[in-house]
């Protein structure tokens, strides 16, 4: 580890304990040369998921950018903001139970708009119209009737 203070190489760990979020461990730490102490903070590599996009191409999972998305869909909608990080952790929660540490960004997206169908019918409409990228009005029309005609049964 590196020294914060002089950049000597070598320290000694002085105290080591679980951080307060108990997913990581503190360790405080000793420079050999300088006498500073600084305190460091180590925590598990996670395994990055990927996501398959419709054009072969494969980037990481970004949280981030699915609440973005949800966001967007629900903006001045009575949605809570609650509900949206639970769709989204489980979203993760299927990724983590993947074997094979990659999904198709159409499997997410059909789980995440039969979700937010439940949650809000006006954000459901919002979200499918970007992720199926509807071309025209015929077809933003035509998931509203079908949106309709389910509600009917």
């Amino acid at each position: 580890m590196k020294c914060p203070y002089c950049g000597h190489l070598e320290d000694k760990v002085v105290d080591s304990r679980p951080a307060k979020d108990n997913e990581s461990v503190r360790r405080r730490r000793e420079c050999l040369a300088c006498s500073r102490r600084f305190t460091t903070y180590e925590q598990i590599e996670e395994l990055q998921y990927m996501v398959i996009k419709k054009d072969g191409r494969r980037e990481r999972f970004d949280r981030g950018k699915l609440m973005r998305g949800l966001n967007k869909a629900c903006e001045k909608r009575p949605v809570k903001q609650v509900d949206l990080e639970r769709l989204v952790d489980e979203v993760e929660h299927i990724l983590h139970t993947r074997p094979d540490r990659e999904i198709a960004t159409s499997e997410i997206g059909e789980y995440v708009m039969g979700r937010i169908k439940i949650i809000d019918e006006i954000a459901y409409v919002r979200f499918a119209s970007v992720y199926r990228q509807f071309k025209d009005f015929q077809q933003f029309y035509d998931e509203i009737r079908n949106l309709l005609n389910t509600k009917a049964r």
